[in-house]
């Protein structure tokens, strides 16, 4: 290969094989290496929905500058397996190395530059062959100027409780691949020019699962059922991590079904609760939505979209469920639905989402995808008492009245055993105790007296982002997961007459939305699903369209690259 390579401040690196190659070991090895020693860091993931076999690919971005948005672009692809150079065959350009054991990619290489690594080769004398990630991470990593001594703590930290002996041979492979870096890639003249930060050292790498099960933490969860469903599963699994250390019930149940009657029994029984799922398990749930709307109990419902209908992509992305979320159940009751775009609002909008379900004892859903929760960035830091959790339980008495009729549609929400009175409630249409009924003028000032909850929702709503020129022509609009994505074309395009308007709350809709769509002489949106749900929302609420959309539901997120020149050709 030609020498003389120069990665210069911000460097793509693709690392591609079979579902259980440890690709994620990989992963993780790099990037919190990598930012210990300073570096900016964002990683995220596509994979097959099978145990072995297949191939999938991570992505990491090393940047000078804070990234948190996945690129096209491969600067270098590590090949694990056969099949790697043809799974990622459309991002490949002349530029992309190829560093990897030969035997491996040989037969698909039409051209690329490579660099032949006999990994397992030395992985066996270490040890075996499963020392070969550590050997692949260093590889990488002393490309990066990595310390050696660094990442050998960073190994003792991660596979502490292990015999030594193992410990020790994962040093010794991250030995040998720094070796091997040496003579083989910078020996080859590639050198990587990326700037370090000292502040970034400090900072902590989380992706969206880790976010939100922490935002339940700090918003006072104290109870998740669930039923298996990638990709909200993580949450669960998350969550029974601390459930000792902050008294969290974590149930599966036999099916989504029972696991949202559980959340709503729960509520009843005065615990702050989560339903976590993905759009098949909410099916299910839907029933008992529409008790939780009769019984005005308080739901907290964490949707993780993937592409449907029915299986679909089961480890891919989409924004396919807005409304869903938005016309589940039957009958008429208010909800609120958050849309987070990045880490931070993950975690503050989870916190959120309880103190609002409680307050109005309403069903509040947070609506992530399969991208957001499983990838990864550096952050600075996150707050878990800049919201506190805001219990709303009234101690009842002997007369008390669990829907009474009152001015703003709020009844005092008492709990059993707490107070001298009666919890009654009742799937049924009910008078003010709670008792059934048939009498339709009772009938109609309950349904007044729950709809009047969402004029107080409306007045809370969260405002959307305005980011850049407040003086636009062109407003780009989108909401959830695309926020960063987003901002990063946008700031490539560098156009003053262009902003972008971000909702990180779809509903209620911000009564400000008509006043940003007038302004605008051409409005944009950009969204993954394939007709343009949230266009069709703000329609339905302000009654003005949306000019033109940009879209995208083959189950990958947008790249940067491609929503840029997407923009541009619907700026101009």
């Amino acid at each position: 290969m030609d020498k003389g390579i120069n990665l210069i401040d911000d460097v793509s690196i693709v690392l591609c094989g079979e579902a259980g190659q440890g690709i994620q070991t990989v992963e993780h090895l790099m990037i919190q290496t990598l930012k210990l020693s300073g570096y900016n860091v964002f990683s995220s993931q596509e994979y097959m929905s099978r145990i072995r076999g297949g191939n999938n690919s991570t992505s990491i971005r090393i940047s000078s500058k804070k990234v948190s948005a996945p690129v096209n672009r491969i600067d270098i692809l590590i090949p694990f397996g056969k099949g790697a150079l043809t799974h990622v065959r459309k991002r490949l350009s002349p530029d992309t190395l190829i560093i990897g054991e030969e035997k491996s990619f040989k037969d698909e290489n039409q051209g690329h530059r490579s660099i032949n690594v006999p990994i397992s080769e030395i992985a066996v004398k270490v040890g075996g062959a499963i020392y070969s990630n550590t050997i692949a991470s260093a590889l990488m990593l002393r490309l990066f100027d990595v310390d050696i001594e660094l990442f050998s703590n960073y190994l003792r930290k991660r596979f502490a409780g292990k015999d030594e002996s193992i410990i020790q041979k994962n040093i010794d492979a991250a030995e040998q691949g720094y070796a091997l870096s040496d003579e083989l890639l910078k020996g080859n003249g590639i050198h990587v020019n990326i700037q370090r930060s000292s502040q970034v050292t400090n900072e902590i790498i989380m992706d969206g699962v880790e976010a939100l099960a922490l935002g339940a933490i700090a918003g006072g969860c104290d109870f998740i059922s669930f039923y298996p469903m990638s990709p909200s599963t993580g949450i669960a699994t998350t969550l029974a991590q601390y459930s000792k250390q902050f008294g969290i019930i974590v149930e599966q149940a036999e099916d989504e079904i029972s696991a949202m009657n559980m959340v709503i029994g729960a509520w009843y029984a005065g615990a702050r609760a989560l339903a976590s799922t993905s759009g098949g398990g909410f099916a299910l749930m839907v029933e008992a939505l529409s008790l939780a709307g009769m019984i005005e109990s308080p739901v907290v419902i964490h949707l993780a979209q993937r592409p449907a209908p029915a299986t679909g992509l089961p480890t891919r992305t989409e924004q396919g469920d807005l409304f869903f979320a938005l016309f589940s159940g039957h009958g008429e009751f208010p909800r609120a639905i958050f849309t987070p775009g990045d880490i931070e609002e993950i975690f503050y909008l989870t916190q959120n989402a309880f103190n609002l379900a409680d307050k109005y004892q309403i069903p509040v859903f947070i609506l992530t995808d399969q991208y957001i929760l499983e990838s990864h960035h550096n952050i600075s830091s996150l707050d878990p008492y800049r919201i506190k959790p805001e219990r709303y339980i009234t101690k009842t008495d002997k007369d008390y009245k669990r829907y009474k009729i009152t001015e703003n549609g709020i009844s005092p929400r008492g709990i059993p055993g707490y107070g001298d009175g009666l919890v009654i409630v009742d799937s049924d249409e009910h008078d003010e105790e709670g008792h059934i009924t048939e009498d339709m003028d009772v009938r109609t000032n309950m349904v007044n007296k729950r709809l009047k909850k969402l004029d107080l929702i409306s007045q809370e709503v969260l405002s959307p982002e305005l980011i850049g020129n407040p003086d636009y022509k062109t407003l780009i609009i989108a909401y959830g997961s695309n926020y960063n994505v987003v901002k990063e074309a946008l700031a490539n395009i560098g156009s003053d007459d262009v902003a972008f308007l971000h909702y990180k709350q779809v509903y209620p809709l911000h009564p400000s939305t008509v006043d940003y769509l007038k302004k605008a002489k051409k409005t944009i949106i950009v969204e993954n699903n394939a007709t343009s749900l949230f266009a069709k929302l703000i329609k339905m609420q302000t009654g003005k369209s949306i000019d033109r959309s940009i879209l995208k539901y083959n189950g990958m997120p947008f790249f940067v690259e491609e929503l840029e020149a997407k923009l541009k050709e619907n700026i101009m």
